[in-house]
């Protein structure tokens, strides 16, 4: 099997002058990348780095981060990418535990599946999984040699990190941002003149480019050749909003996670608009409802394992197959509809609400820019329904209306009883809604 830094030598040949990878003024050719990432596997071998060797590394969003990621890999080491604003404390704790752990043979990284202080999960990912998720991509989502693509995230996530594989692997043109801070240096990589571009997004960061930019977005429709969603669920308002603005542009919505790797994909923008549908599962990857209803998958594309950490490996990796506590169903044609997770579920009265259907339709109503749907104590019911709305500037809480608005599309249960304006919705830092901080 070839790896990732064998395509980058490949294309480093086909394409000697094809830029490969631009960031800030930083600009490399494929030839440029291949001679930096040669030079850099003869500066680390010099400083000792070896073979097996788990190496931690801040995911710094420049060339040099890349550069050093590649190189490692040609070593045979194994990289720890965190993110990069890690305390140093931290990050020393963490490369010193790494160091007393081994993982198996054709290991690539080691992928934390939350932050780095706290109890983090080090997911152990193999050269065979990055090639798969790879070709997930490509088949799934039409990556191609002349797309360029725009990275925004944190490159220690899935998410963002995914999308250099397939990119790499075609001899694609990356272009590196750091992150949604400055919308302006955004929108100015779409600056960059290509003809087919692309990006991958959270939908947090999409309601803030839909709030404040919606226009200049719009005004990407010709250039912008498809954008990925995933991490979190997206709204359907926020989905119905973004087929408007790119009505010729592809919109995938993507399961996937740093255990199970690239699953599905469905381009939401096919005049069907689902909300919560993640499409069929791509030519590497295979999903299975448990009879509790819940997502099992198994492919190329899963971890190894957690890292030093064999009974929580045990918990959801049993013979080849990821045991997820994500709820979802596969309908007739095989589509994978997600339903939230199964933790999340909230009982009212016995009835089970999933708060991501109840923030959807809350999120229908203009006026109600965020919200998150949480449990509450009721001297009744015992558990009823909260729902805690972030509303647009100079917009007053009518609870009457919202609770109407709701009534009107879903079961009397599914209704909160209780409403409140807050300021923000707390959130993880890759844009998922922080269930926990509210429990």
């Amino acid at each position: 099997m070839m790896t990732l830094e064998g395509y980058i030598e490949q294309n480093s040949k086909l394409y000697p002058d094809k830029v490969a990878i631009i960031c800030n003024q930083e600009k490399c050719t494929y030839q440029e990348l291949q001679e930096k990432i040669v030079n850099k596997t003869i500066e680390l071998k010099g400083k000792s780095y070896q073979k097996g060797q788990i190496v931690c590394l801040r995911a710094l969003p420049g060339l040099d981060f890349i550069v050093t990621y590649f190189a490692l890999h040609l070593i045979g080491c194994v990289v720890a990418p965190l993110e990069k604003d890690t305390p140093e404390s931290s990050f020393q704790r963490i490369s010193d535990e790494l160091c007393s752990h081994s993982v198996p043979d054709g290991s690539a990284d080691i992928l934390y599946t939350t932050g780095t202080t706290g109890k983090s999960k080090g997911a152990i990912i193999s050269h065979r999984t990055i090639i798969a998720d790879a070709e997930n991509l490509i088949e799934g989502q039409g990556f191609s040699h002349d797309l360029v693509f725009v990275v925004n995230g944190p490159l220690n996530h899935i998410g963002s990190l995914s999308k250099i594989y397939p990119v790499m692997m075609l001899g694609g043109t990356l272009i590196i941002v750091d992150g949604l801070k400055d919308i302006n240096a955004f929108y100015q990589a779409f600056d960059y003149p290509a003809h087919k571009m692309a990006t991958f997004l959270v939908p947090a960061s999409i309601r803030i480019l839909l709030q404040f930019s919606a226009n200049r977005l719009a005004a990407l429709a010709d250039k912008i050749d498809f954008i990925e969603t995933g991490a979190a669920a997206i709204s359907q308002a926020d989905m119905e909003l973004l087929c408007k603005l790119l009505p010729n542009s592809r919109l995938y919505n993507t399961y996937a996670s740093t255990e199970t790797g690239i699953i599905s994909t469905y381009n939401f923008n096919d005049g069907k608009c689902q909300a919560g549908c993640l499409g069929k599962p791509m030519k590497h990857s295979e999903i299975v409802i448990t009879d509790k209803g819940l997502i099992s998958c198994k492919g190329d594309t899963i971890m190894s394992g957690y890292v030093g950490d064999p009974e929580r490996t045990a918990s959801v990796l049993r013979d080849g197959v990821i045991y997820t506590s994500d709820l979802g169903m596969l309908d007739d044609e095989g589509m994978l509809h997600l339903a939230g997770r199964e933790d999340d579920v909230i009982n009212v009265g016995g009835f089970k609400v999933a708060p991501t259907e109840v923030e959807n339709v809350a999120m229908e109503l203009p006026e109600i820019t965020d919200c998150i749907c949480v449990a509450t104590q009721h001297p009744v019911l015992g558990t009823a329904l909260k729902l805690l709305v972030v509303l647009e500037s100079g917009a007053q809480l009518d609870k009457k209306k919202i609770a109407r608005y709701i009534n009107s599309k879903l079961e009397s249960y599914k209704v909160p009883f209780v409403y409140e304006a807050i300021d923000s919705v707390h959130r993880t830092y890759n844009g998922k809604v922080d269930r926990k901080y509210y429990r």
